[in-house]
């Protein structure tokens, strides 16, 4: 998710309207809640300090703002806290063991990655399996979804659990 996008879902969060936001930054009256829809719709991005200023009119970390790296925990995390944001990602403890699930009654996107996810799934499980190659399983994976031959469907708990 770009930062702009960010940026709108936490000024809705907090209840905030552009030019309120523009205005906590500084920003001219007149011109605040421009500045804000420019931010938000991508065709200008904040640059650090900015960036900084609105993580703290916001109350959250820049990190929470800016695109994540995803080769650090903390950029790690901080795609995990949007994806629980979009598509009710959940981590959960069973026997000792954490695990993240994804509440595919949040909203369609989330419906859609549940199916998503279990069609790799179903990949690993061919690969534990023996029924398909490291190197078949790979090129699925680093070729997702051109080469996804499985039917994409939601598996849904049974009866009475929803």
């Amino acid at each position: 998710m770009a930062i702009g996008e960010r940026i709108h879902f936490f000024r809705l969060l907090r209840g905030m309207t552009q030019k309120y936001l523009g205005m906590s930054l500084g920003f001219p009256e007149k011109s605040a809640d421009v500045r804000l829809a420019q931010y938000e719709t991508g065709s200008r991005t904040p640059k650090a300090d900015l960036t900084a200023a609105l993580a703290e009119v916001l109350d959250v970390s820049p990190h929470a703002l800016s695109v994540p790296d995803i080769d650090s925990y903390v950029g790690l995390m901080h795609t995990l806290f949007t994806l629980e944001d979009n598509y009710g990602l959940k981590v959960t403890e069973q026997d000792g063991e954490l695990s993240l699930q994804v509440d595919f009654r949040k909203n369609k996107d989330a419906a859609q990655l549940h199916e998503m996810l279990w069609t790799w799934r179903e990949q690993a499980a061919k690969l534990e399996a023996g029924e398909i190659s490291q190197e078949e399983y790979d090129r699925w994976r680093y070729h997702y979804p051109e080469y996804d031959s499985s039917q994409v469907r939601a598996k849904m708990p049974p009866e009475g659990l929803i």
